[in-house]
């Protein structure tokens, strides 16, 4: 035992008191700042002292913690003061081991307890029982199934790998989830766009198909979600990028305007559909009761590992020149997968920087036809054409200045 422990343990004890008395105001029936650090201070020296001086001292402590619960119940049957004092009990304790844990752990146990009425509210009021039942299906999904799965290739072309399959299940109710909290965050206009271009990073086709089943059920949310597709295909192509340039920094200096001008016509047509969707009261907001639907995640899922399959098929049949057209398949369903493909061959097979350009052109105008005709099948016309006008404007943008740029 030494001073600089017990004055830690004194520490935590003074911070969760002052925390509980506060919370009590008047009521002096219950522990505040003078039983926690006495608490504290018996915890710490108890365990300073040994198993058998430690274990009497949190019977005592316990025995004690009953006997004020059973008077007070009747007005305040919560248990969360007869728990805090047990908790300031272990933390000054756990000081003999380590120090700065019991500290941190202190900070967070007082914290909780200074949030009751933010923890209410959010339990009781702010997040839906539907939205609590998603949240769990994610949480099974994510934490229980995946790891469950065989995390290697099942097929004789080895390409379908469970696991993977599984994180695109995942990632689609990931999506969802996170673009309907960011609606209740800060509006439908604003917190679509912003889900949609966060989303983009992991999966613009995702995001696609997600937002297109919100402008088919909701005719009013056609701008805001054709402009937040749009933001995640401009967050998929700086991406993109970014795996050119960590594979090939040549093809990507090669490539620099003409990417740059196709983020800056996929972006101009995002402000367009902003600026024209009228904004939307808070009344005529409709959030859909549910965040996801895992039918449309095991669907997509499927859908990509029949792509691969086909990809792994076609580079069989046509060998080297198959890469191309793989590289062309495959951006049907991840535009970065294909574009690292492209680059590294562009290294490996010495392929001039002119043929490997126009080949990412190829690559973005075989993604942008596939997310076009997505787009009217998930969502609706509206949502359908302004996705094809603004891919279609990302491919024209790029083409034309590659060969504006030619020499």
């Amino acid at each position: 035992m030494t001073w600089q422990g017990a004055l830690t343990a004194l520490a935590i004890g003074i911070l969760m008191g002052v925390v509980r008395e506060r919370r009590q105001h008047a009521d002096e029936s219950k522990a505040g700042l003078r039983t926690h650090a006495l608490v504290s201070l018996l915890g710490y020296v108890a365990w300073g002292l040994g198993t058998w001086p430690f274990l009497t001292a949190a019977l005592a402590v316990g025995a004690l913690v009953y006997i004020g619960y059973r008077v007070t119940a009747p007005k305040d049957p919560g248990l969360t003061g007869e728990i805090a004092v047990l908790v300031t009990l272990m933390l000054s304790a756990l000081v003999h081991q380590d120090a700065a844990m019991a500290v941190g752990l202190g900070v967070i146990g007082a914290t909780l307890l200074e949030f009751k009425q933010v923890s209410h509210r959010f339990t009781r009021e702010w997040i839906t029982q539907q939205e609590l039942q998603d949240a769990l299906v994610l949480a099974v999904a994510a934490l229980v199934v995946m790891p469950l799965l065989p995390d290697k290739v099942v097929d004789p072309w080895n390409v379908v790998n469970p696991t993977t399959l599984w994180r695109i299940v995942v990632l689609v109710m990931a999506v969802g989830m996170m673009g309907h909290l960011s609606q209740r965050l800060l509006g439908v206009r604003w917190g679509m766009p912003m889900a949609g271009f966060c989303s983009g990073f992991v999966s613009s086709t995702v995001a696609l198909v997600h937002l297109g089943r919100t402008a088919r059920e909701d005719a009013a949310l056609i701008a805001s979600a054709s402009a937040a597709a749009l933001l995640a295909n401009l967050a998929s192509l700086l991406l993109m990028s970014a795996v050119i340039g960590a594979v090939s920094p040549l093809l990507l200096h090669a490539v620099a305007w003409p990417l740059g001008a196709a983020c800056l016509a996929l972006l101009c047509v995002a402000m367009l559909c902003l600026h024209k969707g009228a904004p939307l009261p808070t009344s005529s907001i409709k959030l859909t009761h549910s965040a996801f639907k895992l039918s449309h995640a095991l669907v997509l899922a499927l859908v990509m590992g029949g792509v691969s399959v086909l990809s792994a098929g076609l580079q069989a049949l046509f060998g080297h020149a198959g890469v191309l057209v793989t590289a062309v398949v495959v951006a049907i369903v991840e535009l970065q997968a294909s574009a690292a493909s492209v680059a590294q061959m562009s290294i490996a097979t010495d392929m001039p920087l002119t043929l490997a350009s126009w080949s990412l052109v190829a690559v973005l105008t075989a993604s942008a036809l596939a997310k076009t005709v997505l787009a009217f099948f998930s969502g609706c016309t509206g949502y359908g054409l302004r996705m094809g006008l603004g891919l279609g404007l990302m491919v024209a943008s790029a083409a034309l200045t590659l060969l504006l740029l030619a020499p």
